[in-house]
């Protein structure tokens, strides 16, 4: 698993959430879109697991779009709103 400081380690409990580093993405474990893609054989090197969804955002991941629509439009508003006001202070 990855902890919140983006560290593997190991864990006897399986983590509730899965994660693809290049993209820095997160969501369910049975995601259609994750799935998809490893089962075309993509993903699966860079394949992380979190504990759970805290983790993967300290982590630096941010929620699928696809399984976790409501946590990604409600990152997508706060990312707008975060650049607006770097914007701004320019």
């Amino acid at each position: 698993m990855l902890g919140g400081d983006g560290a593997p380690y190991r864990s006897p409990t399986p983590g509730t959430f899965g994660g693809y580093t290049p993209m820095r993405i997160y969501g369910r474990l049975d995601c259609p879109s994750a799935r998809r893609h490893i089962a075309a054989g993509h993903h699966v090197p860079h394949r992380v697991f979190f504990a759970d969804e805290a983790t993967a955002v300290t982590a630096g991941h941010r929620p699928c779009a696809r399984c976790l629509p409501a946590a990604y439009k409600q990152g997508k508003r706060q990312a707008s709103w975060a650049r607006q006001a770097v914007a701004r202070s320019r």
